[in-house]
């Protein structure tokens, strides 16, 4: 069968995608054929494009299909397939990289979430890998309690909107940290209280200001190189310092016993894999977030779409910080 995808067949900028015609087999055993009608856009993905061997099982093969996550409908099954049928509606995400952005694809059935009622296409894709670390990180590396005072920077990204909302829904006071009075508007409207414009105002200053001097017991940050230094020092004691992405560039090494002389300080990079690598994690993570979400104590805010064809002016936009909430490529 051909369909359409998103290929890259070099290392490059979003010049280096194309919308090529390909062509997938039939679903083999326990997989299923996904007729994609939205596509999730993530930071990770220029990342890929780019050849960035940004962790060791990210290592990117090239030709490529870019993307991660993506919802649609089943249109064939494979042998063996008995949990989903043809016309379920269902979404996916996976740590390796390819294969979301096109029309149609082949899928694990293992590795697939059902949509339940109240929740679409587009928001499932918009929301899936984001919102499952959301939940991830709202409990685990440190599990926010009510009365807590937390910072997340890149608050009015859409991990960030999400983190500012599921923050506020267990009782948090947020900080957050944004790159323009816009957006700290955006923030604050959906339940930021102290946004933080980092071009003009110095965010360890404001954070201890806000504090009284004490610092919170925990930091989110996706932004990596330009903001960690800063996040060790928003501290309090015996915080900890929650590294989930690198925006502005890889961490540079560091030497450890910075975190005993800031506070014997806590420093932990989790990885959504490890906690729904299995079926089981991965329907309980997803169920979460799903009733989250249709309680409406978090909003998913898709800002920005953008034609399957037209996936290079999305990244050309996300690179260039240019987006809110999330974006998602619709087919």
């Amino acid at each position: 069968m051909l369909t359409h995808a998103i290929r890259v067949h070099e290392r490059g900028g979003p010049e280096a995608m194309r919308y090529d015609e390909v062509e997938i087999g039939e679903p083999g055993s326990g997989e299923v054929r996904i007729r994609n009608t939205a596509i999730g856009l993530n930071f990770i993905d220029p990342g890929h494009r780019a050849g960035i061997r940004l962790e060791a099982r990210y290592e990117t093969p090239f030709p490529m299909i870019l993307g991660t996550e993506g919802a649609g409908v089943v249109e064939a099954t494979g042998p063996g397939v008995r949990k989903v049928r043809e016309g379920d509606r269902v979404a996916y995400w996976y740590s390796p990289p390819g294969g979301a952005y096109a029309v149609r694809r082949n899928y694990p059935v293992e590795r697939l979430v059902k949509l339940p009622d109240g929740i679409t296409e587009e928001v499932a894709a918009a929301v899936l890998l984001k919102g499952m670390t959301v939940n991830m990180l709202v409990h685990f590396p440190y599990r926010i309690r009510k009365g807590d005072t937390v910072l997340v920077h890149a608050a009015a990204g859409a991990t960030g909107l999400l983190l500012v909302q599921w923050a506020k829904h267990l009782g948090a006071t947020v900080i957050g940290t944004v790159g323009s009075d816009a957006k700290a508007r955006l923030a604050a409207a959906h339940g930021c209280d102290h946004p933080i414009v980092y071009t003009r105002q110095n965010f360890v200053e404001r954070v201890k200001r806000i504090t009284k001097g004490a610092g919170v017991p925990v930091v989110y940050d996706s932004v990596g190189k330009d903001t960690f230094d800063g996040s060790l020092d928003c501290l309090r004691p015996r915080g900890t310092m929650v590294s989930f992405g690198n925006a502005s560039g890889p961490i540079p090494p560091f030497n450890v016993l910075t975190l005993s002389a800031k506070g014997s300080l806590y420093l932990t990079r989790p990885t959504l894999f490890h906690f729904i690598d299995t079926q089981e994690g991965l329907k309980r993570t997803a169920g979460e977030l799903f009733r989250v979400v249709r309680s409406g104590a978090v909003r998913i805010e898709v800002n920005q779409t953008y034609a399957l064809k037209d996936a290079a002016a999305a990244h050309r936009d996300l690179e260039a910080r240019k987006t809110t909430g999330s974006t998602v490529l619709l087919v």
